[in-house]
C-alpha cells in the first residue's frame, strides 16, 4: 500500500474528529444562543463532514478508487493527500480558535 494513500486516509479521519469537536461547541452555542452565524457553521461542518466520510471509504472500502489512486503518478497522488493534508491545517486553526 501507498504511503501516500495512508496519509490520504489518516488525514481525513483525523479531519472526521476536528469536525466532530466543532460540531459539538458550535451545537452548544447555538442551543444557547440561537444565532443564525452558528447554524450556518453547523451546516458548513455537516457538509465537510459528509465529504471526508466519503473520503475515507473512497480509501478504505473502494478496491476501484484504491486501483485508480494507485496507478497515478507521484505528484497526481501528492496532490491528493496536500488538498486533504491543506483541509486538516486549515480545520486545526479553526479548532483552535474555536476552543480558546
Amino acid at each position: 500500500m501507498s504511503v501516500l494513500l495512508e496519509l490520504a486516509r489518516a488525514a481525513a479521519a483525523v479531519n472526521v474528529l476536528l469536525l466532530l469537536s466543532l460540531v459539538y461547541v458550535w451545537g452548544g452555542n447555538y442551543r444557547r444562543h440561537q444565532a443564525d452565524h452558528t447554524l450556518g457553521l453547523l451546516i458548513f461542518a455537516g457538509f465537510l463532514i459528509v465529504q471526508n466520510l466519503l473520503w475515507l471509504y473512497l480509501y478504505l472500502f473502494d478496491p476501484q478508487f484504491i486501483r485508480w489512486f494507485g496507478r497515478g503518478d507521484w505528484s497526481f497522488q501528492l496532490s491528493i493527500v496536500g488538498l486533504c493534508g491543506l483541509q486538516t491545517i486549515a480545520l486545526l486553526f479553526l479548532v483552535r480558535i474555536t476552543w480558546r
